[in-house]
């Protein structure tokens, strides 16, 4: 069953919440890029939050019937990209977080308010 992107992207902003990530930013890309609809990006403080929040984004996307493209960067844990098509979901360890500021290279993105 597909999911609309705005749907799956309200998901996986509750899973990585769920799993305590910190500093959850979305941006939204439409219209931006075709890459996707929606940055997930977030942090956690150890290499075992960040793959904590990584196996939650996984197993929340699988319950909604949604594939997971690829996950790249797991077992080094310092910055894992989860592609599920529409919304992209970057989770980083906190110190590599500010080194690659992916809310910069993406400042022409409208940053979605969370509620």
């Amino acid at each position: 069953m597909s999911q609309s992107p705005d749907h799956l992207m309200n998901e996986i902003v509750k899973a990585v919440d769920d799993k305590k990530a910190h500093n959850i930013v979305v941006l939204n890309l439409k219209g931006i890029s075709l890459l996707a609809d929606y940055f997930v990006i977030c942090h956690g403080n150890s290499d075992t939050q960040v793959q904590a929040i990584v196996q939650e984004v996984r197993k929340k996307a699988e319950a909604m019937g949604t594939t997971v493209r690829g996950i790249e960067g797991f077992d080094t844990a310092r910055w894992v990209l989860v592609d599920l098509g529409d919304v992209v979901v970057h989770v980083f360890h906190r110190d590599e977080r500010e080194y690659y500021n992916i809310e910069r290279l993406w400042s022409d993105a409208k940053v979605v308010e969370l509620v």
